[in-house]
């Protein structure tokens, strides 16, 4: 791990967990809407949300790299099969949005993030919508990249070619650091970077994906990994 000037960092799942986040955005987004427009919460379960979803999945093949647009679009198709048109849809995305990026850090996080933002250039790469300044640690990050801008999604190589533009080091000087085999540390390699796998729970890597440099069950272990490799 020597020589490593930038970090890419994966955002949902490797630096909170993104499962008890969407459960609540979700409930304030269903909230929302039996509140201000009820036409369109009695007509549409959950399950029916679902199925809009699928199908908008379906039609917009091309937009997956986009979450909000997705999300915005079945809302939309929501409205309109309850006759209430679509002049509701982003003050509900931001009833969801909110809650979407109230997060709860894993434990060590915030310790772990500033030491390592002193010694690298952090730069957030993330297939989701959180945004660095809602959260509260863009202080810690120089740049975002999000799949929505790129207009593709991990593991794209596009994805790591934006991440390295913005960390301003070649591949060989950067380090990516996230939780998903495929998306996280097969693309990253396959773009050249040197990864690392954090594998909260101890789940077993996929032998046809490329392996990662190093695995560390959480971010103290990355910096503890970095700080050895300083030293020598």
């Amino acid at each position: 791990m020597q020589g490593i000037r930038a970090i890419t960092i994966d955002l949902d799942d490797t630096l909170w967990d993104i499962a008890p986040v969407i459960r609540r955005a979700e409930a304030a987004l269903r909230q929302w809407l039996s509140d201000n427009v009820p036409e369109v919460i009695e007509m549409h379960t959950p399950e029916r949300m679902s199925g809009i979803r699928r199908e908008v999945i379906r039609d917009h093949a091309d937009m997956l790299h986009d979450l909000t647009f997705i999300r915005c679009e079945v809302l939309r198709r929501m409205g309109q099969a309850a006759g209430v048109g679509e002049s509701f849809v982003t003050d509900a995305f931001h009833a969801f949005d909110v809650e979407r990026n109230t997060v709860e850090l894993f434990p060590e996080v915030a310790d772990s993030l500033e030491p390592l933002s002193r010694r690298y250039t952090l730069i957030a790469v993330t297939n989701g919508n959180a945004r660095l300044d809602q959260v509260g640690i863009d202080h810690w990050f120089a740049d975002c990249v999000a799949a929505r801008d790129v207009g593709r999604a991990k593991p794209h190589v596009s994805m790591f070619e934006a991440a390295l533009r913005a960390g301003g080091h070649g591949a060989d000087a950067t380090l990516h650091v996230g939780d998903h085999p495929e998306h996280d540390v097969h693309g990253s390699k396959q773009a050249g970077l040197r990864s690392v796998w954090v594998n909260r729970n101890g789940a077993s890597y996929p032998d046809e994906l490329a392996s990662p440099d190093a695995t560390v069950t959480n971010l103290a272990e990355l910096d503890d990994l970095l700080a050895d490799s300083e030293r020598r």
